[in-house]
């Protein structure tokens, strides 16, 4: 008699999801599907999670893309909530959260900036601000990028002339500075103008951002005329080059619509099983910028579905404005708006115009969406092309999905920093970009090899605690180390130390002449190579050394300009920043605060005989 070897095979399909009909109900709730490794292939919501898990449990009647995801589906998992809203916020958390394989994803979320008028300080100042709103003061925005806020930082310098320098900075200065010399700024730091003067031309650009920019107009006019019958033909002059500036700056905006106030537009465009989403911010009567999204679609996937989830996960970190407009309609718009509206706490509504002014400016965001997916599926061709290329250059099995390119970036050791950028299929990967502050107390200063083993030991045990199995798609198919056979040689060490020697590694070194062009490639064991002068792929891999080089160079100036403006009093206790200012502006700079007697640091304003003793004992002690 036979043995039988049991199946082991793991049960998965329709008679999967049939088992867990008996144990639910009809509450609302998401629920998550997962393969035979535990993997979480897509999560929903449901009004009704027995309905709709009873959907699955068909055999048949799903698109191409919900039959794959259900022949793969081996378990379930689930949450009841008390609403469908609370469902729907759960869901989308979840998702950006899990980044489910058949899930619409956004995959490029971030946060915009605003413009700030600050509110601490009888002169404000005027400035970008990105993050959370901790800091007291006046926020607009959002602006779709940091160019479109400088922009119009540029424009409002120029129309209201508000300081944009530092408190520190303000309080130090004895002469104005060139901002004053351009007019851009009334010099408030040398008493140039008056504190109720100035609180008018603050008043006037909140004005401005809160769209009422007719009526700064109407009063500048009248004070221009005002000025003129007065004979005081200089401050006419100023006013009246004040208000061809803010013609300017209105004329600047683009498209600024007459019949919306406030407003996020979304226009979405699909084509090949790709998608673009268009944003367009107005706010205050005035476009703000827009900016394209590419969230990862499925070939079968239609517009309600993607832009349903575009709007879960964009709002998920964001205030939504008072109305969203749409190019096409979502299923759920009354669920969507709820739950929107919960978030602003104010009322949202979701808007999809088919005539009007709002149905034009639609047609305007679709036409932007559809030639920008035009040229992003353009750039992807060439791209898989280069990684293609790439492979066959340095005999790699396949393109590789995800190149790490490493740089260090130092002064003769000081500040010294590690820096990876990233590159795919998609180009560069801006938001998997990371910094490494050394910190070997033990290196040598410009050990360029004792950095590097550092940055790689750091990043390649954080990849075998978090995703050892290499499912997650963190883990890199394709080294570039800037620097020669030895420091490849160098590198192979450190990655046959942690047991991961089999990633394709390159050094891209200067020729002999080091010039641009004539790089040779290093690597393990093989003799260096050279690619062609006009070879696209050595243009290639220059652009990603060059884009490592300048993310280091940018993070070791940012470390070092750190370090240049941080000071000894930031380390003592009960020091703040007005009492850091008076103790800097009464002595002139941090070293002669040092050497103050005590008597002298209790004669300095605003700083108590406890206080003064406690700078005192704190140089004092050290010494």
């Amino acid at each position: 008699m036979s043995e039988q070897t049991p199946d082991t095979t793991p049960r998965t399909g329709p008679r999967v999801i049939q088992s867990y009909l008996k144990t639910l109900d009809s509450s609302p709730g998401v629920y998550r599907m997962l393969d035979a490794q535990a993997r979480v292939l897509y999560v929903g919501k449901a009004r009704n999670l027995r309905a709709r898990v009873s959907n699955y449990a068909r055999p048949t009647g799903h698109t191409p893309r919900i039959a794959r995801m259900i022949l793969e589906t081996a378990s379930m998992m689930f949450l009841t909530t008390s609403t469908e809203t609370e469902a729907l916020l759960l869901e989308q958390n979840l998702i950006k959260q899990l980044k489910p394989r058949y899930n619409v994803l956004l995959r490029d979320d971030k946060s915009f900036p605003n413009i700030m008028v600050t509110k601490a300080h009888p002169y404000p100042m005027i400035k970008k601000h990105r993050g959370a709103k901790t800091e007291k003061g006046a926020y607009y925005g959002p602006f779709a990028s940091a160019g479109a806020v400088n922009r119009t930082l540029a424009q409002l310098q120029k129309v209201f002339q508000l300081r944009n320098c530092s408190d520190s900075m303000f309080e130090s200065r004895t002469r104005p500075c060139l901002q004053y010399q351009i007019k851009r700024c009334t010099a408030p730091c040398v008493g140039y103008i008056s504190e109720e003067e100035y609180g008018a031309q603050v008043r006037d650009a909140e004005r401005y951002l809160s769209g009422r920019s007719t009526d700064v107009q109407e009063k500048l006019k009248t004070q221009m005329m005002d000025a003129s019958e007065s004979m005081e033909f200089e401050r006419a002059a100023a006013l009246r080059d004040r208000i061809k500036a803010l013609t300017q700056v209105q004329t600047a905006q683009g498209i600024n619509p007459r019949t919306v106030t406030e407003a996020d537009l979304l226009a979405l465009h699909l084509e090949n099983g790709q998608a673009c989403v268009q944003v367009f911010f107005i706010r205050a009567g005035q476009n703000w910028g827009n900016n394209d999204f590419y969230p990862r679609v499925g070939a079968d996937v239609e517009e309600a579905e993607v832009l349903e989830a575009f709007l879960g996960q964009f709002y998920d970190n964001k205030e939504p404005p008072r109305q969203v407009i749409l190019s096409h309609p979502i299923e759920n718009e009354d669920l969507m708006a709820d739950a929107l509206s919960g978030k602003r706490g104010g009322k949202v509504e979701i808007l999809v115009p088919r005539r009007g002014e709002k149905a034009e400016l639609v047609d305007s965001a679709l036409r932007n969406a559809r030639e920008s997916l035009a040229r992003k599926m353009a750039e992807t061709a060439t791209q898989a092309k280069l990684l293609k290329g790439l492979a066959e250059a340095f005999d790699l099995e396949e393109p590789p999905k995800r190149i790490e390119v490493y740089d260090n970036s130092h002064i003769q050791g000081t500040n010294a920093v590690g820096a990876m950028i990233v590159a795919g299929p998609d180009g560069l990967m801006k938001n998997q970009y990371r910094k490494f502050n050394i910190r070997g107390d033990d290196l040598t200063p410009g050990d360029d090899f004792g950095m590097m083993k550092e940055v790689l030991t750091r990043r390649f045990k954080r990849l075998l605690k978090e995703d050892p199995d290499r499912e997650e798609g963190h883990w890199p198919d394709l080294l570039l180390i800037d620097g020669g056979a030895g420091q490849v040689s160098a590198v192979a060490q450190i990655m046959r130390e942690m047991g991961v020697q089999d990633i394709p590694m390159v050094g891209v070194a200067k020729g002999i002449d080091r010039d641009h062009g004539k790089e040779e490639f290093h690597r393990v064991g093989k003799r260096p190579k050279a690619l062609r002068h006009n070879d696209p792929v050595l243009y290639f891999v220059q652009r990603l050394r060059d884009e490592a080089h300048r993310f280091a160079i940018g993070t070791h100036r940012a470390k070092r300009a750190k370090g240049v403006s941080a000071s000894p009093l930031d380390d003592i206790p009960g020091v703040g920043a007005s009492r850091k200012r008076a103790l800097l502006t009464h002595f002139g700079s941090a070293k002669a605060v040092s050497r103050a007697a005590l008597s002298d640091l209790k004669a300095v304003d605003g700083v108590s005989e406890g206080l003064a003793q406690k700078v005192y004992d704190y140089f004092h002690e050290k010494g």
